[in-house]
């Protein structure tokens, strides 16, 4: 196990490399983009990534505090669904009710690989390219649709 301090530090070295391994690419808008925090553009919608020791995620969050709007905003995903995979190319995991933490409930699109462990330095450049391909391709899509939920969010 790892103390606090070092916990610390390899998540701050991990992060600060998918940065650096990020850098060279542009939003599908041509803009340059903190990958790490995907801008959403939406203060309810969250592009979450998430490593540990039983994988890697890349998650789509609605997490709007009215169920009503969140069900809307829910709904319109659902409807660009097949959009979205085919921009996407790979299916990802579907959850309208995703418990969340405080016993509070999400929506939830994710693309997740289960082989991959945060803590083995051999998966560092794996995860990477896990999370970075499913990004850019994420962001072509988003890019193109955000403004339909922007206007839903608002």
């Amino acid at each position: 196990m790892f103390s606090k301090e070092e916990a610390r530090q390899i998540n701050h070295d991990f992060w600060n490399g998918f940065q650096d391994y990020m850098s060279n690419y542009r939003s599908s808008n041509g803009r340059r983009i903190n990958w790490v925090n995907y801008p959403s553009d939406v203060k309810t919608i969250f592009i979450r990534l998430e490593v540990d020791s039983k994988g890697a995620k890349i998650c789509f969050d609605i997490q709007h505090k009215d169920d009503e709007i969140r069900s809307i905003l829910w709904e319109q995903m659902t409807e660009l669904k097949l959009v979205m995979e085919d921009i996407t190319v790979e299916k990802p995991i579907w959850l309208e009710n995703y418990h969340y933490l405080n016993n509070h409930y999400i929506s939830r699109i994710y693309w997740e690989n289960k082989s991959l462990n945060y803590y083995k330095s051999e998966h560092k450049l794996q995860i990477y390219k896990f999370l970075a391909e499913r990004l850019i391709k994420f962001d072509l899509f988003y890019q193109e649709y955000k403004e339909i939920l922007i206007g839903l969010a608002n």
